[in-house]
């Protein structure tokens, strides 16, 4: 294993390519969510944490049921992967509803509608398709898609600190709100693409 390949992985998939800013991935939630720091921070744990599950689980079933060189009925079933894939993500995000709602009911409330919406989101999804077509390791999957998790984190919590500051601040009218976040969710974007520029190789 590549200490150095899995760096760069790391690296491009919180900067470089992060699936919010970059990969125009996972806006519902960035702008749904968003609006508070606690739960901006508690919704980027929890796709962090349903990414690399389901990136793990749909690497697997890719890999032992899916793939003709490997799958054990040396059959071509490629076609059933966005399906197989979703009902994964189905599974996971409604076993993690069930953990959250018995355990916190507090964050439980505060994710709200969104905790369900992370079966849609189609960043979870993104990731574990981009594992397979980048020809990932197991473990490369793994790094991947956690460190897609952080990234994801990562611009819910700038943005949360930014929508919270703009509700202090004089703003006119037809700014707030809606407007005032997706100029600076552009804003953030365009400040990203700077990390485009560096050469990791």
């Amino acid at each position: 294993m590549d200490l150095g390949n899995l760096f760069v992985i790391v690296i491009a998939s919180i900067f470089i390519n992060n699936f919010v800013l970059a990969r125009s991935l996972g806006i519902c939630p960035y702008i749904g969510v968003s609006r508070r720091l606690d739960s901006a921070l508690s919704m980027g744990i929890a796709v962090t944490f349903v990414m690399t599950l389901a990136s793990a689980a749909t690497w697997l079933i890719y890999t032992v049921l899916l793939a003709p060189e490997t799958n054990v009925w040396g059959v071509d079933l490629i076609f059933l992967k966005t399906i197989a894939f979703i009902l994964v993500i189905a599974v996971l995000v409604q076993l993690i509803e069930m953990i959250i709602q018995k355990t916190s009911a507090g964050l439980y409330k505060a994710l709200g509608i969104y905790l369900p919406l992370i079966t849609t989101n189609c960043a979870i999804l993104g990731v574990a398709v981009l594992n397979i077509e980048e020809g990932y390791s197991f473990i490369e999957s793994l790094i991947h898609s956690f460190s897609a998790g952080v990234g994801f984190t990562m611009a819910l919590v700038l943005m949360s600190g930014l929508r919270e500051k703009y509700e202090l601040a004089e703003l006119p009218e037809s700014m707030k709100g809606a407007p005032i976040a997706f100029i600076t969710a552009g804003l953030m974007a365009i400040a990203f693409l700077g990390f485009s520029g560096f050469s990791l190789k």
